[in-house]
């Protein structure tokens, strides 16, 4: 048997947190079991549903790289085919016709809050007699269709909770195509299951209450079960259901933050799920291979942030120069151009400068969790000119006088080095601090800012080797003479 599972978002809203790890399991399980991904568009709510968020649903897969076999296919376009199940469903004396209005219904429901008892179909309408239901709907009068719930326990084995049971009298007759002859979600979704020979249904615990009324429309229509896993819910550090201040943001809003894909699906892989080991940091490959669907756990997932940006350092740190040379490019592009102004007068050389720009991006790559911070490491190297961070004056060059007098001894120093290199970068800048009786840090700090325009950075000696020798002394002179103008208030 070929495992076949399917995600089966509406669009109604964006692809969030919640999703994209339902997406992510279901596109995991099948690429373990060397299945197929199926993609479907729940867009019956024509109401709330729109093209946009179509797109932005499979736009937001497609930043995930999430690669769908089969699809999207449209729920909607199965209308007369669900239609065609609920009649069958009539037929064979599983469901019978409802005539009971939405203000009769409303009324109970209502009579049933008054006096403190919870309000549930009672099944009046399914002790018609046959003839008496059809003479009146050949007489025109409205009729919903309603499932006839067998009176018997509904249980299946759920890949995730194992034994799963609803007892007898826990669910009601249920509505399965309105008097407007519009299907219901249930309907549907069993429908186009079977019509997309769905294995698998792999999906969230909010849907676990659905679950009893799809098996009953299942057997009543002589379709086999397929096997359902529902995955525990992701909630917010205070332990309530995620939402927007929890950080559950559309993923593309994450994509936007400088995230990676990869380390967006290893986060969200470890919502939930465990590879049964210390492991935290996975690539696509070692995921697909050690994800079981027997791991994932049953209680709720907690969404963390800070665990989502330590993952995405790491894969900012895995990640080749090359790749990561692609993002660093545009982000100072889409920066300079919402400046006003090209990526050559911020940044002159680096568009032409290949090699170098690989070189300072393996130098710096290891310490962002971000692609802006990575972009903030990187960009010194090329700019025009660097803005010095406050916080680092204050504490670097709050003596204005001896730091001007340290960078001017480092330039002297440098500007007689014959060969440019990490080590004999370094024996200048030790050697100097030896010689002025201070420690090498009283050094290091004040040219680190006057360079990068940061108080941190990779080893000073390897930035000043990749900086090179003409933009190291700009940048000296550049920083003296802010030195000598602060110097001149103090």
């Amino acid at each position: 048997m070929t495992v076949r599972v399917r995600f089966a978002p509406s669009p109604t809203g964006f692809l969030h947190v919640g999703g994209a790890r339902t997406a992510l399991f279901n596109w995991l399980y099948a690429r373990h079991e060397e299945g197929v991904f199926l993609l479907r568009i729940e867009d019956t709510d024509r109401a709330r549903s729109s093209p946009e968020l179509t797109q932005a649903i499979l736009e937001g897969l497609d930043w995930l790289g999430m690669s769908v076999d089969e699809g999207p296919v449209f729920q909607a376009d199965g209308v007369e085919r669900h239609r065609r199940h609920a009649l069958e469903l009539l037929d064979r004396g599983a469901a019978y016709r409802c005539f009971c209005s939405t203000e009769e219904l409303k009324a109970r429901r209502e009579e049933a809050q008054r006096v403190g008892s919870g309000f549930g179909y009672d099944g009046r309408c399914g002790r018609l007699a046959a003839e008496d239901a059809l003479r009146r709907a050949e007489d025109g009068e409205p009729f919903a269709l309603r499932v006839r719930i067998p009176q018997e326990d509904i249980g299946w084995d759920d890949l995730v909770h194992g034994p799963t049971s609803f007892p007898v009298g826990s669910v009601d007759d249920f509505v399965v195509l309105r008097s407007d002859g519009t299907p219901v979600y249930n309907l549907a979704v069993v429908s186009d299951d079977v019509e997309a020979r769905i294995t698998h249904v792999i999906r969230g615990d909010d849907h676990i209450s659905n679950t009893p009324k799809q098996i009953v429309i299942y057997r009543a229509l002589g379709f086999e079960l397929p096997t359902f896993g529902h995955v525990p819910l992701i909630l917010g550090s205070d332990g309530k259901r995620l939402s927007k201040r929890h950080g559950a943001m559309s993923v593309l809003a994450y994509r936007e933050e400088g995230y990676l894909p990869s380390g967006m699906r290893n986060f969200l892989a470890l919502l939930g799920w465990s590879p049964g080991d210390d492991r935290e940091v996975f690539d696509d490959p070692d995921l697909i291979e050690a994800f079981r669907i027997e791991r994932v756990l049953k209680k709720s997932a907690v969404f963390d942030l800070e665990k989502l940006a330590w993952l995405n350092g790491q894969h900012i740190a895995a990640a080749s120069a090359a790749d990561l040379r692609v993002l660093v490019l545009d982000s100072l592009q889409a920066t300079a151009a919402s400046e006003g102004h090209a990526l050559a007068d911020s940044h002159p050389t680096i568009a032409s400068e290949s090699e170098r720009l690989l070189a300072v991006i393996d130098l710096v790559k290891t310490r962002p969790r971000t692609i802006p911070l990575l972009v903030a490491q990187v960009s010194p190297f090329f700019a025009h000119e660097v803005d010095y961070e406050q916080a680092a004056v204050d504490r670097f060059w709050k003596d204005a006088s001896d730091a001007a007098q340290i960078l001017r001894a480092v330039l002297v120093d440098l500007n007689g080095l014959g060969d440019w290199d990490e080590a004999s970068i370094e024996s200048v800048i030790r050697g100097l601090a030896a010689r002025m009786e201070i420690g090498a840090g009283r050094v290091i700090n004040p040219l680190r800012l006057a360079l990068m325009g940061q108080g941190v950075s990779p080893g000073i000696f390897e930035v000043v080797e990749l900086m090179e020798r003409d933009r190291v002394a700009a940048r000296i002179d550049s920083a003296l003479g802010f030195l000598d103008a602060k110097a001149s208030v103090e």
